[in-house]
């Protein structure tokens, strides 16, 4: 089991520690989950994956909990009602209140804020600023439950991950993400994996999501 601690890369909007495992040498891949506080799942499953290291991985940089106040709450957003997710400093930006769905048979009508302006908020200037220091050549951010594998340019990473987990290779979700990781990341030279898990319990997302995540965390063959 993995004993290196982690180390600050910023603080939440209520001053908890946002922490990330470095890699021990040039950074290929940061894997980040946990940015939406109602999707525990991909934080429990990455974290199962690093606890199967020995070592600190060669060069994947891991972030388990990019909105540690939502995942404490239990709600999507911060700790100021922000879905961090719309609050990326990306053209395509909008200051009008967000919706989503309470689960997938719901309508989207949950309204949350997409912050004063872009990049408003503390979770959101600290991985930026983490990216822009470790200059990683892919970002894969891990989500649920769209069970897909989301990417503007598909990339042969984003149509191995296809293919291992048996889900669709897709260039959107299907409706617009203003001021998303992803649109952030296309403006600015930063290659983006989405990774949607499906809807399943927890001990399917081990059975079936913590194998690829350890490989993808151990630079590993897909």
């Amino acid at each position: 089991m993995l004993s290196l601690e982690p180390e600050p890369y910023g603080n939440s909007q209520l001053g908890v520690p946002l922490h990330v495992w470095r890699p021990r040498s040039d950074c290929e891949l940061l894997l980040f989950a946990g940015i939406h506080g109602e999707e525990p799942e991909t934080t429990i499953a990455l974290s199962r994956a690093l606890r199967h290291l020995s070592e600190p991985p060669q060069h994947c940089a891991v972030v388990l909990a990019a909105n540690p106040d939502g995942l404490t709450r239990g709600t999507r957003g911060n700790a100021n009602g922000v879905d961090l997710n719309r609050n990326f400093p990306s053209d395509n930006w909008q200051a009008n209140p967000v919706t989503h769905r309470s689960t997938l048979d719901d309508p989207s009508d949950v309204r949350l804020s997409p912050g004063t302006h872009p990049g408003s908020e503390a979770e959101t200037q600290a991985l930026i600023r983490l990216i822009d220091e470790l200059e990683p050549d892919v970002v894969i951010a891990l989500h649920a439950p769209l069970a897909c594998i989301d990417e503007s340019i598909e990339s042969p990473l984003g149509a191995r991950l296809a293919e291992r987990t048996g889900m669709p290779h897709v260039r959107d979700v299907g409706y617009p993400t203003p001021g998303s990781f992803g649109s952030w990341g296309a403006e600015n030279g930063v290659s983006v994996i989405t990774y949607e898990f499906p809807m399943a319990t927890l001990d399917e997302h081990v059975r079936d999501q913590v194998p690829v995540l350890v490989d993808l965390v151990t630079g590993a063959e897909l």
